[in-house]
């Protein structure tokens, strides 16, 4: 820009409002989120809806989908908000923690188990069809992570429960199906036990415009991929900075600290505003009651071990 232009604009106003544009978006990002990602909103009486569509697996992967388990908990060092190792079938030294705690017999340490268990989540590429919260998301390609109660609705849609109901693949681009996704309170939490797939329908009509879509898909692999993890030994040190055996540096910036990382939250807004901005893959910080809690999954996995 050339100083003459700097002036003309200056005197038009227009860098006053580019630059409120700037600190809005700022605003709508800065939450410690991520720009791939789509989250749904609720409106002011407590309702969510919108209309997506899961897109098939990307270019050179084999599954639409990828799994990660993670941990999110506070202890009297701070706040543990990292993936599990055990997401690609590896060591964790809080799955190891947890098992030591189940195992003693302690009704206690249980409890406290159940405080810190694995989080199950998944990720997907969406198309989203309808969001009215936010209407400039349509016609584009997110990444959505969502809870096992979501995840039941698509695999029951793989595998109908009764014979009267014909099997679809939710995540085909030609015999799948929009998925309506409702949300309301129930109890304090978010829920999405009203939420159902449509007919199914091609998503576009036109082939082009689908490969188009799916060549903007992004990469699931990537995100479970070895540096997305820390290393055992990093999380060991974490731990034990958690738990309070040691010291612990400041887990985030101050600034950041502070954040209300609530919008578009799977968690309560007590836990948006006691816990810390974390990064993409960090867990939603969800009570153990959640309407999409994992709970039976982690549980059974400690008895399990506990078995062993």
């Amino acid at each position: 820009m050339s100083f003459a232009n700097l002036k003309k604009q200056s005197s038009l106003g227009s860098l006053t409002s580019k630059l409120v544009k700037e600190v809005e978006k700022m605003n709508n990002t800065s939450s410690g989120g991520d720009d791939r990602l789509w989250k749904p909103e609720m409106d002011k009486t407590g309702n969510g809806y919108a209309v997506i569509r899961f897109l098939p697996a990307p270019n050179g992967e084999e599954l639409p989908w990828a799994k990660m388990y993670s941990h999110a908990f506070q202890g009297p060092g701070g706040w543990y908000i990292e993936n599990s190792l055990t997401t690609t079938g590896g060591k964790d030294p809080v799955s190891e923690y947890n098992r030591e705690l189940w195992n003693s017999g302690n009704e206690s340490d249980k409890d406290t188990v159940r405080k810190q268990k694995r989080k199950l989540s998944y990720y997907a590429n969406i198309y989203v069809v309808q969001d009215k919260a936010n209407p400039q998301n349509e016609g584009r390609v997110f990444l959505y992570k969502f809870g096992k109660k979501i995840f039941d609705k698509v695999m029951e849609a793989m595998q109908p429960e009764y014979e009267d109901e014909t099997a679809i693949n939710p995540f085909d681009f030609w015999q799948g199906a929009n998925f309506k996704l409702k949300l309301k309170k129930v109890a304090g939490y978010w829920n999405y036990d009203s939420s159902e797939f449509a007919s199914p329908s091609p998503l576009l009509d036109d082939d082009d415009a689908l490969e188009a879509l799916w060549q903007k898909q992004y990469s699931l692999s990537s995100l479970v991929a070895a540096d997305q993890f820390k290393s055992y030994e990093q999380l060991q040190t974490r731990l034990k900075m958690v738990l309070g055996q040691k010291s612990a540096p400041a887990r985030y910036d101050e600034e950041t600290d502070n954040e209300d990382n609530s919008r578009g939250s799977f968690a309560p807004d007590w836990a948006a505003k006691s816990a810390p901005a974390a990064d993409f893959n960090a867990p939603d910080i969800t009570p153990t009651k959640s309407a999409d809690s994992d709970e039976d999954d982690a549980l059974s996995y400690f008895q399990k071990l506990a078995e062993e």
